[in-house]
């Protein structure tokens, strides 16, 4: 049973690795540093995009709107930090 929250905890840190990614890239596309029209730019934006995508949409429907401001991925971030600590704290102990 621990090893199941041990895989837990090591897919919330990879997940956190590709949140960071999808941010940065987000912020590249947006002030033209990369080329949107290169193939491996569009796959591995794609990527991120999927990845990221289905996490980020419900929490930007919750949050008020804030112009070009997106709150979603430190919401994200604070919710994986949130369980992390649960599952180091509290879960982990109580499991032989």
């Amino acid at each position: 049973m621990r090893a199941i929250f041990e895989v837990i905890l090591v897919v919330l840190n990879l997940y956190i690795y590709v949140l960071i990614a999808s941010v940065v890239f987000s912020w590249l596309y947006a002030f033209n540093v990369v080329n949107p029209r290169n193939q491996i730019v569009g796959t591995i934006g794609n990527a991120l995009y999927a990845l990221t995508e289905p996490v980020l949409r419900p929490i930007r429907n919750r949050l008020p709107q804030l112009g070009g401001l997106d709150l979603s991925p430190i919401v994200v971030f604070l919710l994986i930090f949130l369980i992390q600590r649960v599952i180091e704290i509290y879960i982990l102990p109580n499991v032989f």
